[in-house]
């Protein structure tokens, strides 16, 4: 996938943070204040009920003609047309993650410094999630990398990069000039008590960059 498009805000799900009532409806929302792609990330629910949620967020993002990622699981992403997977280091290897999936399909991988970014790109990788940036609340192990570690990757890698892990509308300006093609955010914007209207405020800031 060639992401022609800067400063794209990339939304990752999160059900025990979401201020709505179901995942379709956060969505949804998020879409309507300006997110460019949403990622499906819940581990922990059963394989039937992850595919019936991926399933309804499939047919609201083709809606709305936005990119629908699945976190790891490559099977639920094949069984609802999703456009593309999302691995982390712990996952499929991506080598293996786009011989299933091909060329048609999006693959993004999670990389914390340059030598997991290099073999990422080298392995086959569309994109790429660096972090964690900040402190965050939705992934207690990640790893932090420092802005310079994320600008360094920017510069060694042809491929666009998204900075990630608690990023929102008070720190977002920090990566200005770092050379990302967008943030991947949680908690500032689902967590939030009016989705629709912070999804803008972080979009508005995020064109700063």
């Amino acid at each position: 996938m060639n992401f022609k498009t800067k400063n794209l805000l990339y939304l990752i799900t999160d059900r025990n943070i979401m201020s709505s009532n179901s995942i379709e409806e956060c969505v949804t929302q998020a879409i309507l204040g300006g997110c460019d792609i949403v990622q499906l990330r819940e581990k922990s629910i059963s394989s039937c009920e992850f595919y019936n949620i991926a399933l309804n967020l499939r047919k609201i993002t083709k809606k709305f003609n936005i990119k629908f990622i699945i976190n790891d699981r490559v099977d639920i992403a094949l069984a609802v047309d999703a456009d593309g997977v999302h691995v982390g280091q712990k996952d499929l290897p991506c080598k293996i993650v786009r011989n299933i999936l091909k060329k048609e399909k999006i693959v993004g991988v999670s990389a914390n410094n340059l030598s997991e970014a290099l073999k990422a790109t080298k392995d086959g990788a569309d994109y790429l999630g660096v972090g964690s940036i900040f402190t965050t609340s939705t992934k207690k192990d990640a790893n932090p990398v420092t802005i310079n570690e994320l600008t360094r990757i920017c510069h060694e890698v042809n491929i666009p990069v998204f900075a990630i892990g608690g990023i929102n509308k008070n720190n977002v300006l920090q990566l200005k000039n770092s050379g990302i093609s967008g943030v991947a955010v949680a908690s500032a914007i689902i967590s939030q008590d009016n989705i629709i209207n912070s999804t803008k405020e972080l979009k508005k800031i995020l064109l700063e960059i």
